[in-house]
């Protein structure tokens, strides 16, 4: 068995144990690098570290500690009800709200699992009070922080965005954005038109307790939420004027001054060209020693688990570049003779692996190995890679990937396992129409 096979097929077994044993993949990432490198591939310790992907780990932990800290001082509360308080009563609007608010987190720097996790709890109230269906809003948040994913500031952006440097590939940033974008705003259009959009847009706008909003009725009391579920007795209002005194709501010199920080890393990165792990680091920092009874956990709520499963899989992968696998891989992806034949297998694998798996493991593993193939011209590597980033994320409603998990245990008063049913279905369904439809859109006109 030749070594490039070997490592392979190692890379393999990491993604089966990490999807059955719920182990970190990169953890095992990092011990078969280890393995691999030194065993199979006569590396020593600098050949292995080689492929450390330093400035991601500087932009993964910048990032997450800005927005631990946010989260910590209530900044990310602010926002949330700052958003419902736009829709003056408009149930119909609550779901696109969620959509706008983790794409905007998302886009902005946060990661998508941590977007997810600030509003679908929020969100998924909101859907049980108000007669939304569950499936519908859990969709709408984990869509709206895949839409946001893969800005340029963005963590998945950084990250596929480093990939396609690192790897000499043509690159555009405003391309990849805008097919994340636009895929998942109109996958979230049709999930609200098939999952009751339409029935909360004919009810119109509920009376809050304040008379600011006009016309329309709450759903009565016991009404399903279309999981068999039902909305909480006598629903209230989407706003009313207690809502001002909550703490929730109020801004206060700390959240003022983390808004700014979010704002000035935003301008830092995409006005100055700034780095974006370094600059958030430095906005931390500063929110840090200003207000440090806000942030005193903040650096334990530092994505930790996401940077291992990264840096891990990164590592591993420059592993197999050092010994070639990459070329090898590439070659034989490429040797299938029918170019768009091996475009489609590879968004495939991309989408059911990450259904089970992390996304941006997927990611970091995939893009790679397609170097040599799209190296060959007959492939359009910026359609490749977007392909390849949407097929691998918009999976991420599966209820075994980290977004789908956090949208079923953040729903109250559902039927669990219906609902869990339903996220699996919806699930495949993504996993089997999206990858061909954003083949079709994103590969073959560039073929040739």
């Amino acid at each position: 068995m030749s070594p490039e096979l070997i490592s392979i097929l190692v890379l393999a077994v990491v993604f089966v144990i990490a999807t059955t044993r719920s182990i970190n993949m990169g953890a095992l990432a990092f011990a078969a690098a280890f393995a691999v490198g030194t065993l199979v591939a006569d590396l020593d310790a600098d050949g292995i570290f080689a492929g450390f992907p330093g400035d991601l780990f500087v932009v993964l932990v910048g990032v997450t500690y800005l927005f631990a800290i946010a989260r910590a001082n209530g900044t990310t509360d602010w926002l949330v009800h700052a958003s419902i308080r736009l829709v003056r009563g408009r149930v119909a609007l609550i779901p696109w709200v969620m959509f706008a608010l983790t794409g905007a987190l998302t886009a902005i720097g946060a990661v998508s699992p941590a977007a997810v996790a600030i509003v679908a709890p929020i969100a998924l109230s909101f859907a049980v009070r108000y007669g939304i269906s569950p499936l519908l809003m859990g969709a709408m948040v984990v869509h709206g922080a895949q839409a946001g994913g893969f800005s340029p500031i963005s963590i998945y952006g950084s990250i596929v965005n480093g990939i396609v440097e690192r790897e000499k590939l043509p690159g555009n940033e405003i391309a990849l954005f805008l097919a994340s974008l636009v895929a998942n705003l109109v996958i979230a259009g049709v999930v609200f038109v098939l999952f009751g959009g339409l029935k909360l847009w004919r009810q119109g706008a509920v009376t809050t307790s304040d008379g600011t909003t006009s016309t329309g009725k709450q759903p009565p009391a016991g009404t399903s939420t279309g999981t068999g579920a039902s909305t909480s007795p006598a629903p209230t209002a989407v706003l009313t004027r207690d809502d001002d005194h909550e703490p929730g709501t109020r801004l206060t010199p700390a959240r003022i001054a983390t808004l700014v920080s979010l704002v000035a890393l935003v301008v830092a990165v995409l006005v100055f060209d700034l780095d974006a792990g370094l600059t958030a680091i430095t906005l931390a920092v500063v929110l840090s020693t200003a207000w440090p009874e806000d942030s005193r956990a903040a650096v334990g709520q530092i994505a930790w688990p996401t940077v291992l499963l990264i840096c891990g899989v990164l590592t591993y992968v420059g592993v197999l570049d050092e010994m070639g696998t990459i070329t090898w891989a590439g070659e034989g992806v490429g040797g299938i003779g029918v170019p768009l034949l091996a475009a489609l297998l590879l968004c495939y694998i991309g989408a059911i692996v990450s259904a089970f798996a992390s996304s941006v493991g997927i990611m970091g593993a995939l893009i790679p190995l397609a170097v040599p193939f799209l190296a060959q011209g007959e492939i359009g590597a910026v359609g490749m890679v977007a392909a390849l980033a949407v097929s691998a994320t918009v999976v991420d409603v599966s209820p075994f990937s980290t977004n789908g998990a956090l949208v079923l245990a953040a729903a109250p008063d559902v039927d669990r396992e219906r609902f869990f049913r339903q996220l699996m279905v919806y699930g495949g369904i993504v996993v089997a129409a999206v990858p061909a439809v954003v083949w079709l859109v994103l590969v073959v006109p560039g073929f040739g």
